[in-house]
């Protein structure tokens, strides 16, 4: 893998672009090999990591918990019934525009075969009224045309009623000048101008903006039109995702850990960092509870409030306007992920992933058993299923007893069968330490370069200037800021893909230009 070819491809998408990686030779000598620690073992961590260890220099990966993943983290646990299973924070979407988190995946799995598809992405609403993707076009502008005229929220009126103009930016949203243009409004301000119908708003729309963990009056427009352009205008892979087969540790991470240990690099798991301390221009100290040790370069790839309290904590690092930048980075508000072992099955025409709007909180529904081998073997052994239950962008001071009974009641009423169900056993996971893009925080977003040439950042919170977002904004600035380390070596990084960076069509991106006069 560490050849020239790219480890990310291009999907079903002929305009995808491609970001060769700066020349350079091929790898460091070992006399010459530099040592470098990554801090984190998420998606960000691990793609830089692997960038390194490929190229030969001598990585030490922190990770502060006892696995690796990040937020896509596992642990075992063992049921009342006595079977040992895994708990995660659960679900997550692996688009096929995800080109370079899907790279990163081909290192130990080149088909791609622990990832499975679903055939579906059902969106409902409690009012009744529900919308679907699979038989939707993926390849634009006949993707919203076909949504459009399939979609029960969108009826001739109401397409009559838009606001034209105020629509056209999303025929061209470019990165960084959808920010310059829509920081300073909310995703629900932008919806609101262009006359969107209330029922397209709340079923699509919302569910979409909540995906970033936030209430879209709150979340900035310029991410909602980003999130627009990458998985519906910009893109041709559509809204069709594959979801791991098994468990995370066990599909994703276990196997990219081993990988990485044959390339040389030491993780140590269980070992969070305390504190950063530069040694000139050419080299830091990492500080741990045991030990400090030095580096000629460290990528820090922590969610955004480990990565406050390390910067906080390391009083010589950087600039004070960079201090304070980070300082200013956000973390989302608390969502919950409710997993249920119950002793009966659910419909067997449930999909594997419902999302839901105005059931009282309740976000998305899961019913694991549909594609994942642990939780499917489980359910055939019992005569039960496992369904999980999501509830995003809750208030601070929710309790999570609270919530996860409202979810309860919400799965009720989603899916009458369950109501007669027993719970076997259950487990929750309360977080909150996702990124939050509110209006008017992009400016001070910190980017992959630091203001110290040796200290670089990345992580789904780190500015970005492609168009990418989520799990996919986590592996691309992983292999970016890897790769400006590398440039700095003269040795070659990482080639990236990227969906288009501009509208798709030269007519369409003309309108949306002489809209904007």
């Amino acid at each position: 893998m560490s050849g020239s070819r790219p480890t990310a491809r291009r999907g079903r998408d002929r305009r995808a672009e491609v970001l060769p990686a700066p020349r350079g030779r091929e790898r460091f000598a070992p006399r010459d090999a530099p040592a470098v620690a990554v801090a984190g073992g998420g998606i960000a961590g691990l793609a830089a990591a692997t960038l390194l260890a490929e190229r030969g220099a001598r990585v030490t990966l922190y990770e502060r918990e006892e696995s690796l993943g990040g937020r896509l983290a596992g642990r075992p646990t063992r049921l009342s019934d006595g079977s040992r299973v895994t708990m995660s924070r659960g679900f997550h979407a692996f688009f096929r525009q995800y080109y370079n988190l899907r790279g990163l995946l081909r290192r130990t799995d080149p088909g791609l075969d622990r990832l499975r598809p679903l055939p579906d992405y059902p969106l409902w609403h409690s009012g009744g009224l529900r919308d679907s993707f699979a038989r939707v076009p993926r390849t634009p502008p006949f993707s919203a045309l076909g949504f459009a005229a399939l979609s029960p929220t969108f009826g001739w009126r109401d397409l009559a009623a838009l606001d034209v103009r105020a629509a056209l930016p999303l025929l061209d949203v470019r990165v960084p000048e959808v920010y310059e243009r829509f920081d300073h409004m909310s995703a629900t301000a932008f919806l609101e101008a262009v006359r969107f119908p209330a029922a397209a708003h709340h079923l699509a729309f919302e569910v979409f903006s909540r995906s970033f963990f936030a209430d879209p009056g709150e979340l900035s427009a310029a991410e909602l039109l980003l999130m627009f352009h990458i998985y519906f205008l910009g893109s041709a892979e559509g809204l069709l995702f594959d979801v791991p087969t098994e468990p995370f540790p066990q599909a994703l991470w276990e196997p990219l850990g081993d990988y990485l240990q044959r390339l040389g690099t030491d993780i140590r798991t269980g070992t969070p960092v305390r504190g950063v301390h530069p040694e000139g221009a050419t080299g830091v100290a990492v500080r741990t509870d045991s030990a400090a040790d030095r580096y000629d370069a460290l990528v820090l790839a922590l969610d955004p409030g480990a990565l406050r309290d390390l910067v906080a904590a390391s009083p010589g690092l950087g600039s004070p306007k960079w201090r304070e930048d980070i300082a200013a980075v956000t973390t989302a508000p608390p969502f919950l992920v409710s997993r249920l072992w119950l002793d009966r099955p659910v419909r067997a025409d449930r999909p594997g992933f419902l999302g839901t709007s105005g059931y009282g909180g309740l976000d998305n529904v899961s019913v694991l058993d549909r594609y994942e081998g642990e939780a499917a073997r489980w359910a055939t052994r019992s005569g039960g299923s496992v369904v999980e239950l999501h509830a995003y962008a809750l208030a601070e001071d929710a309790r999570p007893e609270s919530v996860h009974g409202r979810l309860v009641e919400s799965l009720g009423r989603v899916y009458p069968e369950t109501r007669a169900a027993r719970i076997v056993d259950a487990r929750h996971e309360w977080r909150s330490d996702c990124p939050f893009f509110p209006v008017g925080s992009h400016a001070r977003r910190p980017p992959v370069r630091t203001s110290h040439p040796r200290v670089v950042l990345a992580g789904d919170a780190i500015r970005c200037d492609l168009p990418v977002a989520l799990m996919e904004r986590a592996a691309t600035t992983g292999f970016l800021a890897a790769g400006e380390l590398l440039r700095n070596w003269g040795v070659r990084g990482q080639t990236l893909w990227t969906v288009p960076r501009s509208g798709r069509s030269r007519a369409l991106r003309a309108l949306s230009a002489a809209g904007a006069r």
